[in-house]
């Protein structure tokens, strides 16, 4: 019998900012690792207040490549020892580009790579063009515990290409930081349940817990297995699951797992059509 990995995954609907910010993120990673979390995935920007509530820029909302939020955000790792998937406006120091990653630290400190969000919306609450450029690179793939991963932020993962080319590479879990709505939830659910199962992957989502600046965020974490179905979907600020690449591997076996991925022919008619404009704003 093969000895398929696991990961045990705690979505931390959580923000931390202002004063007392590094020993609340502390003591909430402590408690996730304390009930067997192996990976602690917080919401989009979760170091941060949010800022796309308006269109103001403000110079203080990115820093570089390692700057005060990220040091907050692996200082917390490596004294819990426990590995943490947050993220930060960062600006790049030459061009002055900002862009909106995810990064994921692991417990010993120890930056496993970053993630540039794609699709940006660009509507009342959701300024995020104003804020930050769309990602330009690839969609790297992650490793904790023998599982492969890879990240789609918020909107990405209405593009459910991103999720397909990852699973296609390897991936076994898709992580979705988000800062969304409560009212438009049943929407992500649907797309969430949909890129799950043809993708043959896991995926789960952790949201923004309360409204900011106007913008009514808010809303369940989620976890969905490969096959599509809701394994658990909470409200509470801590939901844990237990992530089994067995269900991936059976699920690749059944229909429509097994069928081909033709990225060929896909590749190709990518290649030919035009690209729709990265942000047409809204409202």
């Amino acid at each position: 019998m093969t000895d398929h990995p696991r990961l045990r995954v705690a979505l931390l609907s959580d923000v931390f900012f202002g004063e007392g910010a590094f020993e609340r993120l502390r003591d909430r990673l402590a408690h996730a690792k304390g009930l067997g979390a192996q990976l602690v995935v917080l919401p989009e920007l979760p170091l941060q207040a949010w800022a796309p509530a308006t269109r103001e820029v403000r110079e203080e909302d990115a820093e570089a490549p390692g700057g005060p939020r990220q040091e907050l955000l692996r200082k917390a790792a490596v004294e819990v020892g426990v590995a943490v998937l947050g993220g930060a406006i960062v600006r790049d120091g030459k061009s002055g580009r900002r862009e909106n990653h995810a990064v994921v630290i692991d417990g010993e400190g120890r930056e496993r790579g970053r993630y540039a969000k794609l699709h940006l919306p660009q509507e009342p609450g959701f300024w995020e063009a104003d804020h930050y450029e769309a990602g330009v690179g690839a969609l790297p793939l992650f490793a904790l515990h023998g599982v492969p991963f890879g990240i789609q932020i918020c909107s990405d993962i209405n593009r459910p290409q991103g999720a397909h080319v990852l699973a296609a590479r390897g991936a076994r879990l898709v992580c979705h930081p988000r800062a969304t709505e409560p009212d438009t939830f049943d929407g992500w659910r649907l797309v969430m349940r949909a890129a799950a199962r043809t993708a043959a992957t896991w995926i789960v989502s952790v949201n923004r817990p309360v409204p900011e600046g106007g913008t009514p965020l808010g809303g369940p974490s989620i976890a969905i297995d490969p096959m599509g179905e809701v394994v658990v979907e909470s409200g509470e600020t801590f939901t844990f699951v237990d992530v089994d690449t067995a269900r991936n591997e059976a699920a690749l076996q059944d229909y429509p797992g097994y069928l081909a991925v033709r990225s060929d022919v896909y590749a190709e008619a990518w290649g030919e059509t035009l690209a729709r404009p990265l942000v047409r704003e809204r409202g």
